[in-house]
């Protein structure tokens, strides 16, 4: 390696040393490689000189890679090098969490692609338990019209199983709250139409349950909120099924992607992308400060649920002693069929107007 040659610049309180002066193979291979993507990011903002030599695709290839394990798939390193700065651009779209509460929504209907492309990492305690990429085909009418469902694995085959201790005192035995506080997914979908990607998990659970009917298996959920071109927000919800927490394994059975609106109704394929499609390219992002910002934005988001029924609610209460009341005056006659209709028409707009 050639050797650091010293630059000094004089100002008026002495010299200072200019950080240029550092030889270039010293800053890409001590400095750069050592940092993470968001610090890399950041140093990229601070000078021209640090921009152009942050912008090596290569090292940014490497942090993706560390990150998300399935980027190492032939077809997805294909495609993400097919666009210029590709893993840079990954990163930038798939590290951020999508910000439910300020999605954007775009009025046209976007164009559908043929197939996405899903990129699932899971760990459990930083190590990694799962990878593996899939490929989902958009066009046939059946996944058009039936309701979207994008099983990962199939519960019929046996998978792998992961040793896992408690991190408290080291014993074999985990509990739901264990699993739940370092089970972390990542799910990135891939758009090749758009070459662009967004990460569609929380990243933590959301919440998380023993399944009574089925002994010794627990879901754990995770969930991102998105805008929709029909209603306000629908959730996209992944429900990751595990076993053996008992006897100190760790054993991913199934993980399935849907998504719902907020009438708990899953839509169906041509709905789901749309939503998927339009979060891609119009989502807005939001750096993660913690790991518990994603439950935070879905505990916002069943708040919203809950006021939306609680407002149905009252106007389904009232209208029904509105129609009551008008069943009890119909005796009185013509005048008052007319009476119930006036009564009827008052109550309705109030209720209407106080319940949107």
């Amino acid at each position: 390696m050639a050797s650091t040659t010293t630059l000094l610049s004089n100002t008026d309180h002495g010299e200072t040393s200019v950080i240029s002066a550092v030889h270039r193979d010293i800053i890409e291979r001590n400095v750069l490689t050592r940092l993470d993507g968001l610090s890399l990011a950041a140093l990229s903002c601070t000078s021209s000189y640090f921009y152009m030599l942050s912008s090596e695709d290569s090292l940014w290839r490497k942090i993706c890679t560390s990150v998300w394990p399935s980027v190492n798939h032939p077809h997805v390193h294909r495609l993400i090098s097919a666009v210029p700065n590709g893993h840079r651009r990954f990163f930038s779209d798939s590290f951020p969490l999508l910000t439910p509460l300020e999605q954007v929504r775009n009025r046209n209907c976007p164009t559908l692609p043929s197939e996405i492309i899903s990129a699932v990492d899971i760990w459990y305690q930083d190590k990694l338990i799962f990878s593996t990429v899939l490929e989902s085909k958009t066009k046939s009418g059946g996944f058009l019209r039936s309701p979207f469902r994008v099983n990962l694995l199939d519960p019929k085959k046996i998978h792998p199983v992961t040793q896992v201790k408690n991190g408290r005192d080291g014993d074999t035995w985990l509990t739901i709250s264990e699993l739940e506080e370092n089970l972390i997914l990542s799910w990135i979908i891939f758009d090749p139409v758009t070459q662009k990607s967004a990460n569609f998990s929380s990243i933590s659970p959301v919440s998380s349950e023993k399944k009574h009917w089925n002994p010794g298996e627990y879901e754990i959920e995770y969930a991102t909120i998105l805008g929709s071109e029909q209603v306000e927000y629908v959730e996209c919800k992944t429900v990751i099924t595990c076993r053996g927490l008992d006897h100190g394994e760790l054993q991913v059975k199934e993980a399935c992607l849907r998504v719902k609106n907020m009438d708990e109704n899953y839509l169906n394929g041509k709905e789901s992308l749309r939503c998927l499609v339009n979060a891609i390219e119009f989502g807005k992002r939001k750096t993660r400060r913690s790991g518990k910002e994603g439950k935070n934005m879905h505990e916002e988001y069943l708040k919203m649920k809950r006021l939306r029924w609680d407002k149905r609610i009252k106007r389904a209460r009232v209208l029904g002693i509105a129609c009551s009341g008008g069943v009890a005056l119909f005796g009185v006659g013509t005048v008052g069929v007319g009476i119930v209709g006036v009564v009827y028409t008052v109550v309705y707009s109030f209720c209407t107007y106080f319940a949107k």
